[in-house]
């Protein structure tokens, strides 16, 4: 199971022709992806009508959800003071992701750098389409 941040369901929603696009699309077509409520309340809270925001939750409805517990947030505090003892600090938000993930053993889908700090949290890689290849370093 994955779980996607709001970084990638952002271009997601905005750029049809994007590689997360793509992504997503077949990780909701082999039924692999997950919501959590953070992500959902970042999504919804940059709706510009309640037309806008009625539409994605209708897109939406038929993920499978990811409650958080005691358990989520117990985590989510222990990663965060984890991380500020080595300097470290990120979005709460951001640790309830990561502790959601743990707790379900999923992978997290995401545009941000700073989820590879967290011990412990395996990313998603999306599969590159067929013919592309990275271009080469000089």
């Amino acid at each position: 199971m994955i779980v996607a941040d709001t970084s990638v369901w952002i271009p997601f929603l905005k750029d049809p022709e994007s590689a997360e696009k793509r992504a997503i699309d077949a990780l909701i077509d082999q039924r692999r992806i997950a919501l959590v409520g953070v992500v959902l309340a970042e999504l919804l809270q940059g709706c510009r009508s309640p037309k806008e925001a009625d539409a994605l939750l209708s897109n939406l409805a038929g993920l499978r959800f990811l409650a958080d517990s005691f358990t989520t947030w117990k985590r989510a505090g222990e990663l965060a003071a984890s991380l500020r003892r080595k300097g470290t600090t990120l979005p709460l938000s951001d640790l309830v992701i990561a502790a959601l993930a743990l707790e379900h053993g999923c992978h997290v889908y995401t545009l941000d750098p700073h989820f590879q700090r967290i011990p412990g949290l395996s990313p998603y890689r999306a599969p590159r389409p067929a013919g592309r290849r990275p271009s080469p370093t000089t």
